[in-house]
């Protein structure tokens, strides 16, 4: 059987993305989110995953997209695993490749698909990945925008509002304000919720509502997204684990590779070559 392989890395010619290339067989992704888009063009076998109540499920020659903060998995839906070649866009890059389209609606787009089985537009997220790793920065650039636009005009639409009254979305920011500014010492989900004056279970529902995760899972995304910001500016895994709130390294690298795929130490290795 073949071995599990991943690479997560950058190209100076593609700021505001990040790339994975990787083969799984036995890894599963938990339930997390982005704060980037997902665009992934499955290579061999099946990826399966959950989104938004669905289990979905890209084959080879698919694509599979997820929009910004949507709540999903990923794990394998055959035998042999996955292999998928990544793109995370950040927001800001999509939204003005949208404005320069001319794409309709107002405000940032929203990819209305989640699977779309196209091995022409597959082999364009492929090319982009070749392009950056034989160094051709100009050839990566121009396929990633013109990947982008064909997503945009034929896939894409506004992106969803969040659920909830104002309210129940003032109370859920407030709390989640409390635990980025708290992520070493977070306060218990009773404290939290006398915090934003609420009581816990409606509080609860709330979070769940506005993240699809509650408080601790969402937590715990954020200090890997912490940490990532940490391990980017060279700062070792164990010391990065510490800072974020984390018991140990390997408690670290545990929900690391749950959420993005690679060890931290891989991780920060790719990311010092960049």
């Amino acid at each position: 059987m073949a071995e599990e392989t991943a690479r997560y890395w950058t190209h100076p010619a593609l700021p505001g993305v990040d790339l994975l290339t990787a083969r799984y067989i036995r890894h599963s992704f938990g339930r997390h989110t982005h704060d980037t888009y997902v665009i992934a063009a499955i290579t061999e076998g099946v990826e399966e995953f959950h989104h938004r109540g669905s289990t979905e499920r890209a084959g080879a020659g698919s694509v599979a997209l997820v929009n910004p903060d949507v709540v999903h998995t990923g794990h394998s839906g055959a035998p042999d695993g996955w292999s998928y070649r990544v793109l995370y866009p950040e927001a800001g890059l999509v939204a003005a490749v949208a404005e320069e389209i001319g794409t309709p609606g107002r405000g940032l787009p929203g990819f209305t698909e989640v699977v779309i089985p196209d091995a022409r537009l597959a082999g364009m997220v492929a090319e982009i990945h070749r392009a950056a790793e034989r160094d051709d920065g100009l050839a990566a650039d121009t396929l990633l925008r013109l990947t982008v636009a064909r997503l945009l005009r034929a896939h894409a639409g506004p992106a969803p509002t969040g659920p909830g009254p104002a309210t129940g979305r003032r109370t859920v920011r407030q709390a989640r304000d409390i635990l980025e500014a708290r992520l070493a010492e977070p306060p218990t989900l009773e404290e939290l919720a006398a915090a934003v004056g609420t009581r816990p279970f409606p509080l609860l529902r709330a979070f769940r509502d506005a993240h699809g995760l509650p408080p601790h899972t969402w937590l715990n995304q954020q200090r890997v997204r912490r940490a990532r910001l940490l391990l980017d500016a060279g700062v070792p895994p164990a010391h990065a684990a510490a800072e974020v709130g984390f018991v140990d390294q390997a408690h670290l690298t545990r929900h690391f590779r749950r959420i993005v795929g690679v060890p931290p130490g891989a991780y920060r290795r790719e990311r010092g070559r960049g």
